[in-house]
């Protein structure tokens, strides 16, 4: 079997959860905050991006960190240029972790129209693209947000999220299609209904070989998903922790069946550069244990 054909088949069938590893330039200091590292750490945006990556690799190269429990890890662009332990990074994390690599291609959020942030352009997506599957990336990641229960709103996030999906996989790579519902969204239930069966007529518009992922908001129904999990062309149904607490976010997963985490602060919440080698990897291990069981339902 080809790297691709493996990597699909662990994407679709082995246990485990996806790492969120992909703060880009805007939530970089707060990630780093949290991690316990303050901006006079740097003094430009170049040195801040080796510091984050700093803490990446800490957590890629943890004993903890290993494809018995993380299927897949998303990295921002300038996490894939860069090495861990003296290969590429998405070159490390499949042939040493076995852990799918995949690429985060969003160039952040457009302002808000009709309860919505749609994404901004990405004008080099082809050529972004082309050097994401040259350096081993099996898929992708793009991140719309629905901030209120309005139809024209929802609507125009998912027409987005499947226009630019299917160009990725014309490209032979696997897009992770992320249109998250706000959990402060005052009606939180009402906007998921929509966002579900936009997603449906969506999904029976795919060809038979047009493969995507889902990454959705843990949803106030329970199983409101389990359609998409069940989908002959959704290689996975992956759940954003979306601003819950660890433990809250858990909780919500274990009543989703099919579902699966693809936690970021959810997954670092605890961790801080100041621990030493042995708390940092009991923290680490504590916190993919907790994931992984919610993620086991």
């Amino acid at each position: 079997m080809s790297n691709f054909e493996q990597q699909l088949q662990k994407i679709k069938t082995a246990p485990g959860f996806i790492a969120a590893l992909d703060q880009s330039g805007g939530s970089t200091p707060k990630a780093l905050g949290l991690y316990g590292v303050t901006p006079d750490a740097w003094s430009n945006d170049e040195e801040m991006f080796t510091i984050v990556h700093e803490m990446r690799t800490r957590i890629m190269t943890s004993p903890a960190f290993g494809g018995d429990r993380i299927l897949g890890a998303i990295l921002f662009e300038n996490t894939m240029d860069r090495q861990v332990e003296g290969q590429s990074t998405a070159s490390y994390l499949w042939e040493v972790k076995n852990v799918v690599p995949f690429l985060k291609v969003d160039k952040g959020l457009a302002d808000e129209v009709d309860g919505a942030q749609l994404m901004k352009p990405i004008p080099d997506l082809a050529a972004l693209l082309d050097k994401a599957k040259a350096a081993g990336i099996f898929g992708t990641k793009m991140r719309s947000v629905i901030k209120q229960a309005n139809a024209d709103g929802v609507r125009a996030v998912v027409e987005q999220q499947f226009e630019i999906g299917r160009q990725i996989v014309a490209a032979g790579l696997v897009p992770i299609i992320e249109p998250e519902v706000d959990i402060h969204c005052p009606d939180k239930a009402a906007a998921e209904a929509i966002l579900h069966s936009a997603i449906m007529e969506q999904l029976n518009s795919l060809d038979p070989d047009e493969l995507v992922m889902l990454k959705l908001t843990l949803p106030e129904q329970n199983d409101l998903y389990a359609d998409c999990v069940a989908h002959p062309n959704v290689a996975r149904v992956v759940a954003l922790s979306g601003g819950y607490s660890r433990d809250e976010a858990n909780e919500r997963l274990s009543r989703q069946h099919g579902m699966v985490a693809s936690f970021s602060r959810a997954l670092s919440e605890g961790l801080s550069a100041q621990q030493s080698a042995e708390e940092f990897n009991a923290t680490l291990d504590a916190s993919i244990a907790s994931i992984a069981a919610a993620s086991a339902t």
